[in-house]
């Protein structure tokens, strides 16, 4: 789960320039297996959907009402497979560009019969911007986005007041949206941006320093129980839509 999800801005921007030039992703290299190839041919006709900038008919997607969770950078899958498991009452929208995760994910939906995850192999950026209107979501989940541990690079986090604030508008009143990373000085930053967006209202107690115990349906990744098995923390944090 710890596949890139983030900003690559050139300079310090405002608002808008922001928004124009985040990206949620980063590119890298990778090679699909003969399994996730099989996948992409036998699932991605029907679980795969095309990038069309234009209002997204969610009930036409999944084929039904439901409510709706966009998901942005599914890493290889796991976690969005167990999640669209426990949860069959919503609908996940996921968006991942690393091609051999989306032919993972495809595997796991043909393995699990999961009929409540459709995949965007697009920048989750242009999509909120092009396909997904205000209002239109009932939750967000960001997990264990790219860090960007070095100082001078802290610019090119996804996590940003100017995405925060689009996500926010993005969301349904009483909608929710879910990070969770293991960097605990991104954490931080990630506390502080969404404390001062002001269409966002933290969900932690007053006792928990502004996070959250990990939620139910979030499974620990492999990554994540290697990290916590050498003393590593993970902080998750949950705000509403006010």
């Amino acid at each position: 789960m710890t596949d890139p999800r983030h900003a690559q801005p050139r300079s310090t921007p405002d608002d808008k320039t922001f928004m124009r030039e985040v990206k949620s992703y980063v590119l890298r290299a990778g090679r699909m297996g003969p399994g996730q190839a099989r996948a992409y041919e036998q699932h991605g006709p029907r679980f795969l959907l095309p990038y069309t900038p234009g209002a997204f008919d969610a009930t036409a997607a999944f084929g039904r009402s439901a409510p709706l969770i966009l998901e942005i950078g599914f890493g290889m899958g796991g976690a969005t497979a167990h999640i669209a498991a426990v949860r069959p009452d919503d609908n996940f929208l996921c968006c991942e560009v690393h091609e051999p995760g989306v032919g993972a994910l495809l595997k796991l939906v043909g393995e699990q019969g999961l009929e409540n995850i459709r995949i965007l192999r697009h920048d989750a950026v242009e999509v909120l911007t092009h396909m997904l209107g205000e209002a239109s979501l009932d939750g967000v989940h960001i997990f264990f986005p790219d860090p960007w541990h070095k100082s001078r690079h802290h610019k090119r986090r996804l996590i940003q007041a100017p995405f925060v604030n689009r996500l926010a508008h993005h969301l349904k009143p009483g909608g929710y949206l879910h990070l969770a990373t293991d960097w605990e000085p991104y954490a931080q930053q990630m506390l502080d941006v969404l404390c001062a967006e002001p269409l966002l209202q933290n969900t932690a107690d007053a006792a928990s320093e502004g996070f959250v115990p990990q939620p139910g349906y979030r499974p620990l990744t492999k990554f994540e129980n290697r990290g916590l098995k050498l003393g590593h923390g993970v902080w998750d944090l949950v705000f509403r839509r006010v």
